[in-house]
């Protein structure tokens, strides 16, 4: 399989040596970008869900509920913020010294960031100060994950066999549903079998900890895959290699600006489905948490069990084709949010787990939809930064944005929120059209 036949080249752009047969099996790829990705939504949801469950009572314990909710999601939105900085910071330290040390280094400060928030004190121990830290950990954590791009997303899609780019896609998707299941399974867990005072004094902890055992192992697993020499004479072959941001900005920055919107309606989804639900639940609703959790881990794995499907069905009408279908779907879904989060028990339980079955389907094509629009030498940089503006403008703000909207407008002001986002997927999508009739 070429390069050519998974990533046509722009037009007047020659053949290049990128197009000798591949000498790694996408299936080995695909293990590395499973074990990654898995890892990173583990971290994440383990700081949404505490976010709800856990931040307001231990470290905003002078607000409201509703308020304390609101100041631990803007702590959430902060990895966000600052991801693509680490990106560019992770660039320079790549061409300077390597890709083993920027991944050393990302690896050192994700665990470290992480274990210091298994570790903090409450508001009631320090003050301030452990608002303070919780904020500097959470950005230490933002950072790691921008400097821990490997590219082997785009080496994925790149070596793909005809015909299943859309079934490769959805593989490193995989990992989302994969760290919900269990990050909500430990809470659940956690929240079941601890009394309030040991659950808000040391269970709590446990996923932390947790997260930070994940994350080492599975950033010394893509060390070890990515560093040996078959995969770093592949990425070089392909010109996975950084580049200058400036230069990257100048000449193809429209690029990253629709690839974020392209699939602005899966990422905006997101959080509507997994962290901002559990908040509305636990400030609004009757059911318990434990109950609505498990609820949750029902949807995740429907999400899980659609990606493959989305696969299948990408690769019969196209990814771009396909992803524009999904944002009509949920542009019609996010209608119904007032009357199902709204009504009861019943109307919570079925937007989950029709919302999580839409996730699936979108999300495991969001990836990468439009990667190909980059020239060869901007890929490997290009990718990383579409990817960490597609997080930030539809995920990074979703829970405060929504909730802060739906406490004071209602629940109407969320289905505008992602109706808005699928609307700018459909726009984006159209623009990304024209652009490739044009070139």
């Amino acid at each position: 399989m070429n390069s050519s036949a998974a990533y046509p080249l722009p037009a007047g752009q020659p053949a290049s040596h990128s197009q000798e047969p591949s000498s790694v099996a996408p299936g080995d790829i695909a293990v590395g970008v499973i074990i990654g990705r898995a890892s990173e939504y583990f971290d994440f949801f383990v700081f949404g869900i505490a976010s709800v469950l856990v931040f307001p009572a231990v470290f905003f314990p002078f607000a409201s509920r509703l308020d304390g909710t609101l100041y631990a999601f803007a702590l959430l939105a902060l990895a966000f913020v600052v991801r693509p900085i680490g990106t560019v910071l992770g660039m320079q330290v790549q061409k300077h010294f390597g890709r083993s040390t920027k991944m050393t280094l990302a690896l050192f400060l994700l665990g470290s960031s992480t274990a210091g928030m298994a570790m903090l004190p409450s508001y009631t121990t320090i003050g301030s100060s452990a608002i303070v830290l919780l904020a500097i950990f959470r950005i230490g954590q933002g950072l790691a994950l921008g400097g821990s791009w490997d590219g082997l997303p785009s080496l994925l899609a790149m070596n793909a066999p005809e015909g299943k780019r859309g079934w490769y896609a959805m593989l490193g998707q995989l990992g989302a549903p994969l760290g919900f299941v269990i990050a909500a399974g430990l809470f659940a867990y956690l929240w079941a079998n601890l009394d309030g005072a040991d659950f808000f004094s040391w269970g709590w902890r446990y996923p932390f900890f947790a997260a930070f055992a994940i994350n080492v192992v599975a950033l010394f697993a893509r060390l070890r895959l990515v560093l040996t020499h078959e995969y770093e004479r592949e990425l070089e072959a392909r010109e996975l290699e950084p580049c200058s941001v400036r230069e990257l900005l100048s000449q193809q920055g429209e690029n990253i600006a629709i690839g974020a919107f392209a699939s602005l309606a899966s990422y905006a989804l997101f959080h509507l489905v997994t962290v901002f639900p559990l908040s509305w639940v636990s400030l609004y609703s009757e059911q318990t948490m434990g109950e609505f959790l498990s609820v949750q881990i029902v949807g995740a794995l429907l999400a899980a069990a659609a990606m493959p499907i989305s696969g299948l069905i990408a690769d019969r009408m196209g990814r771009r084709s396909f992803l524009g279908s999904l944002a009509t779907v949920i542009g019609l879904f996010s209608l119904l949010t007032p009357w199902l989060l709204g009504g009861g028990t019943a109307g919570q339980d079925s937007f989950i787990l029709v919302g999580f079955v839409l996730l699936g389907l979108s999300y495991g094509q969001a990836a990468g939809a439009v990667t190909s629009n980059f020239l060869p030498r901007f890929r490997y940089t290009g990718a990383a930064l579409t990817a960490d503006l597609a997080w930030l403008i539809g995920a990074a703000f979703a829970p405060l944005v929504a909730l802060a909207l739906s406490a004071r407008f209602g629940l109407g002001a969320v289905s505008l929120y992602l109706l808005s986002g699928a609307a700018c997927t459909l726009l984006a999508l159209r623009v990304n059209r024209l652009k490739s009739l044009r070139d």
